[in-house]
């Protein structure tokens, strides 16, 4: 399994695709017509192999709009993960009572998209590409990005190295999510988290009044400084060598 596509939630679109831009060297890669049906639009920038979506929600009643008002602003959102079958751990999730709030019509692209509810308070997705057997390749096809994205990668970022999730409990967040992916945790004091064949995913205590979500990006570059210096000519919040952008904070760390 490996970690494919960090979703990001914000009240415009525009301006933190630009911070992104600014920053990270991003260029929207493909905008998915699909995501109307949950009252959202949405661009896809491709980091290395892995991908950074925003979300913006045009109607009042749709989920992400309520996600933005209990956060408070903009915000971390959704994990994406990619495996071999997603088929396959969509019925042994369904049989330990996780709840699917969205699925994918039949076709290449497979998606399971699970009730934060049951996730540790964290939209989760566990997806598959059919019969792509070079799915773990770095640059293998990946279809919410479009036909093109290769074309669009970035210079500067080489990929999505880990991405942190708060909790109340991280210890318990961890253990859940551990079953969740078929997996094992990795500790080293205080530090909890999961490896994945490519990325991971880290559990800390709380960093704002919400205690859930997606807080945290580590985003491989070829010259961490220069982001940073990027990111403080762009008038953004800098600190302890992070940016934070769409209410996350983003580490450049060099590959």
């Amino acid at each position: 399994m490996r970690l494919r596509q960090v979703a990001l939630i914000a009240h415009q679109i525009a301006p933190v695709a630009e911070q992104l831009r600014a920053v990270f060297g991003l260029e929207v890669g493909f905008r998915d017509p699909a995501v109307e049906v949950f009252g959202l639009k949405n661009v896809v920038m491709p980091v290395g192999g892995e991908f950074l979506e925003v979300l913006e929600p045009f109607r009042e009643d749709a989920s992400g709009a309520r996600y933005l008002a209990r956060r408070g602003g903009d915000a971390g959102y959704m994990v994406i993960t990619q495996d071999a079958d997603a088929l396959a751990h969509r019925a042994r999730l369904e049989t330990l009572g996780v709840r699917v709030i969205a699925r994918s019509p039949a076709g290449r692209y497979r998606f399971t998209h699970y009730h934060p509810g049951d996730c540790a308070g964290v939209l989760l997705s566990i997806d598959s590409v059919e019969a792509d057997e070079g799915w773990r390749a770095p640059l293998s096809d990946w279809p919410p990005a479009g036909h093109d994205w290769r074309e669009h990668r970035s210079r500067d970022s080489l990929g999505i190295a880990s991405v942190t999730l708060q909790s109340r409990d991280p210890v318990a967040a961890c253990a859940r999510w551990c079953e969740l992916l078929k997996t094992g945790a990795l500790t080293n004091g205080d530090s909890l988290r999961i490896r994945l064949e490519r990325g991971e995913i880290r559990f800390v205590n709380p960093l704002d009044d919400d205690g859930t979500g997606v807080v945290g990006l580590d985003i491989e570059v070829r010259d961490a400084r220069a982001a940073l210096e990027r990111a403080r000519a762009a008038g953004l919040p800098v600190a302890a060598g992070a940016v934070q952008i769409c209410g996350v904070v983003m580490r450049p760390v060099a590959k």
